[in-house]
């Protein structure tokens, strides 16, 4: 990831703690739970990944394909999901962003002859295309963080009698994480 050093690594290790909540998440006696939770655990470890920073420790030339490899099935898996629920429609997006951002990584990953706009690797429609639905999913999650955590405080749905590794605030709380790391990605790209 191109910028700060010391930004990149809080988003290495925020990205990491959020994969390792959603693996304590696939203990939910739910399936779908569990099957987002698998999907989230994954965008999350590759977020990290994908955010250690350049000038530390430059990705090996065949990371961004092992990547895009990875994300690629994750995309196919969350398209056949996506019939069930609108929150598989938004890994789907998670996903083939993390595709597009593993492209601008592979030598050669940026498009030729559209000048120094694409230096860095994205091309700029698309990135703020990407930037602006990510802003608006940081926005509603966090205003859903609100509600599910006072609900929880009332005694609700994740009160007092839930195990702390399936409570909604939280999860939604890591959601709203990943959301932001996505931006800021983004935004470094």
């Amino acid at each position: 990831m191109h910028g700060p050093v010391t930004s990149a690594w809080l988003l290495v290790a925020l990205c990491a703690a959020t994969g390792a909540y959603c693996l304590l998440r696939l203990r939910s006696p739910s399936e779908e739970q569990r099957s987002a939770a698998g999907s989230e655990a994954v965008m999350g470890f590759g977020m990290a990944a994908m955010a250690v920073p350049t000038a530390v420790a430059g990705p090996p030339e065949w990371a961004g394909a092992v990547l895009c490899g990875v994300f690629g099935v994750a995309a196919l898996r969350a398209l056949w999901l996506s019939r069930l629920g609108a929150h598989h429609l938004h890994h789907l997006v998670g996903s083939l962003v993390m595709v597009y951002m593993a492209v601008a990584m592979l030598p050669g990953g940026a498009p030729a002859g559209h000048g120094a706009a694409t230096a860095a690797g994205g091309v700029p429609l698309l990135t703020g295309v990407l930037l602006a639905y990510y802003g608006v999913y940081v926005l509603r999650t966090g205003a859903g963080l609100l509600s599910v955590t006072a609900a929880a405080a009332a005694g609700g749905p994740g009160g007092a009698g839930f195990a702390w590794g399936v409570r909604p605030e939280v999860t939604t709380a890591c959601r709203l994480a990943m959301g932001i790391g996505m931006f800021a990605m983004l935004l470094a790209l």
